[in-house]
């Protein structure tokens, strides 16, 4: 008879693991999908503000020593990603391409200027960096005019925060799901040892002692269902990346380490702290309250 209720103690004890590793499995996934979404909406809208170039028109009478010079300075600044420079013959080329004839016909010279297409790292592109940017090229001796789009960058930068912000606010809530849905999981785990852990406080085990085992066998269980998490992330990945391979998935190394360790880390703090509280509940119950 104690072989058999041995045997079926067992079995609950795995069948209940189990089911807390799979519930933390698959709210890590989609927690996991989501931080996913949030790393690259960052590293995509960074791509497209680094498309984004400031024009320097420069005078007529700068050198080719000095432009050269101003290339090289530009070249070395934090806030140039690459520059390009444009002669004003090509530039009159590509113009009349554009408007389909020769307009150097009709004006006898050409009206146009020497310029430097200065791309910025996406850090630079906001209205406010921009403008101080501006502000000091125009300052510049070789420098005729500045020229860049103003309400492009205005309404790129307010709808980067705008879609930054609600993707913050539901990854929040996501995550505080998270932490409720796995903290419901590892409590019912520990209900059922309620009773080991009442008799282990009654022969004298202190607190610490009695907490120990628990948090290491649930941050085991979490370490199990963070790994299950990524390997469903790993397969959504690929095959994302086969069928959308613009976005770069596998490529992105450094996306994909922040997902991982933040997968991880989320699974390690959640079930340390969700076991704690619940051992500590347990814990502080007096006999009778047990059977409640």
């Amino acid at each position: 008879m104690s072989t058999k209720f041995d045997s079926y103690q067992k079995r609950r004890l795995q069948s209940s693991y189990f089911s807390v590793v799979i519930s933390i499995a698959l709210v890590l996934f989609m927690v996991g999908i989501l931080g996913l979404v949030l790393l690259k909406s960052t590293s995509v809208a960074n791509r497209v503000k680094e498309k984004v170039a400031i024009t320097l028109f420069l005078k007529d009478e700068v050198s080719s020593k000095n432009r050269n010079d101003l290339k090289a300075s530009l070249q070395k600044e934090e806030f140039t990603k690459r520059i390009i420079y444009t002669s004003k013959e090509k530039a009159a080329k590509i113009y009349s391409k554009e408007i389909g004839e020769d307009f150097l016909k009709f004006l006898g010279k050409n009206p146009l200027k020497n310029g430097i297409d200065v791309y910025l790292k996406a850090d630079f592109v906001t209205p406010e960096k921009m403008q101080q940017l501006e502000e000091r090229f125009l300052k510049n001796a070789f420098i005729a005019d500045v020229s860049y789009d103003k309400p492009l960058i205005n309404l790129l930068t307010k709808n980067i925060k705008r879609i930054s912000f609600w993707l913050l606010v539901v990854s929040g809530f996501f995550g505080l799901v998270a932490m409720v849905l796995i903290n419901s999981s590892i409590r019912l785990s520990i209900y059922s040892k309620r009773f080991n852990i009442k008799t282990m406080q009654m022969v004298g085990a202190t607190k610490g002692f009695i907490r120990k085992p628990f948090i290491w066998q649930s941050i085991k269980l979490g370490v199990i269902g963070a790994i299950l998490a990524l390997i469903g992330l790993g397969i959504m990945i690929f095959y994302i990346d086969k069928y959308a391979p613009s976005l770069g998935l596998i490529n992105d190394y450094i996306t994909m380490v922040y997902l991982a360790g933040g997968v991880l880390i989320s699974a390690f703090l959640i079930t340390l702290i969700s076991t704690f509280f619940a051992t500590q509940r347990f814990l502080n119950l007096q006999t009778e309250e047990l059977y409640y």
